[in-house]
């Protein structure tokens, strides 16, 4: 098994504080890209709001959080170890690539099985753990 990824908050508390913390890195990166696509000050008024710096922050967050990367076996020791967890589990139960996310507060681990494609499943994942996990905790979007 292998982990990567900078962060798996235990609290939401401590969720809220790493998505806090995270807003005025959010802006530096829209305000980048924006640069990067040449728009004008005009057009970034236009077109940059806070929905699309609140897209940026989840994003963010998300790409950040810690997550277990094995096969099927890996996996099940986990969740046999952590048998208090309410497993929620998207794709093939026939692959042996297994990714998932923890987060404590909840009770609950996220899982993405994988074939080939294991950056996929850990985009995947991470996507689906903010939207199912944090986004309430976190009063994002």
């Amino acid at each position: 098994m292998e982990t990567e990824g900078l962060f798996a908050p235990a609290t939401t508390a401590e969720a809220r504080d790493r998505f806090e913390t995270l807003g005025p890195s959010a802006q530096v990166v829209v305000k980048e890209t924006a640069k990067a696509m040449d728009l004008d000050a005009e057009s970034y008024r236009e077109r940059v709001d806070s929905d699309v710096v609140a897209t940026a922050r989840e994003a963010l967050f998300a790409s950040l959080l810690e997550v277990h990367v094995g096969d099927r076996a890996a996996f099940e020791s986990w969740c046999e170890d952590h048998s208090d967890y309410d497993v929620e589990e998207i794709g093939s139960e026939n692959v042996d690539g297994v990714v998932w996310h923890a987060a404590p507060f909840s009770g609950t681990v996220v899982a993405a099985t994988y074939h080939d494609q294991r950056r996929a499943a850990v985009d995947t994942l991470r996507r689906k753990a903010f939207a199912e996990l944090y986004r309430d905790a976190v009063g994002g979007g």
